[in-house]
């Protein structure tokens, strides 16, 4: 595929991701704020097209079913530390030990490593706070929460994501 066809595609990709968040997220669908959402999808993918967006091959991660199974299991640890994070908050005597741990990121790919914090963060106890040349900065509520973010787990699964 040559390259403008690969840039227009992404384009494509992208006002078809927007357009059907909007529809999803807006539930209004009134013509005037249809075509003020139409407007604002198109000026986004127009601007994002400006600043070179769309030149790099970023975006070309072959995912596949591999994700949909990705986020069944970071659903299931979200609830997990939900959980947990609940039992230490109601203990009367809070049990936390909170900490701050770096982890060496396995995915070289930048997406692999931003879905990785991104992940981190969305777990309850966790906070994602720095990721610079594959260190993920972490701030953990507990000394357990830490053990289980160093045991590697995450990691290798969102590394096998980005594998193709």
């Amino acid at each position: 595929m040559s390259q403008r066809l690969a840039i227009k595609a992404r384009m494509l990709l992208l006002l078809a991701l927007l357009v059907v968040a909007w529809l999803l997220w807006s539930g209004l669908f009134k013509p005037l704020l249809l075509a003020l959402g139409t407007f604002s999808c198109l000026l986004t993918v127009y601007l994002a097209r400006r600043m070179g967006y769309f030149d790099s091959d970023i975006f070309a991660l072959g995912f596949g079913p591999r994700l949909f199974h990705y986020w069944g299991w970071l659903a299931k640890e979200v609830v997990k530390s939900s959980l947990e994070v609940s039992r230490i908050v109601l203990n009367p005597r809070l049990p936390i030990s909170p900490q701050v741990v770096e982890l060496k990121a396995s995915a070289k790919h930048p997406v692999s490593q931003a879905i990785l914090g991104n992940s981190i963060t969305l777990t309850p106890g966790t906070l994602t706070m720095d990721v610079h040349d594959g260190v993920i900065k972490v701030h953990c509520l507990t000394s357990e929460g830490a053990a289980a973010l160093m045991s590697g787990e995450m990691d290798r699964r969102v590394a096998a994501l980005g594998e193709n």
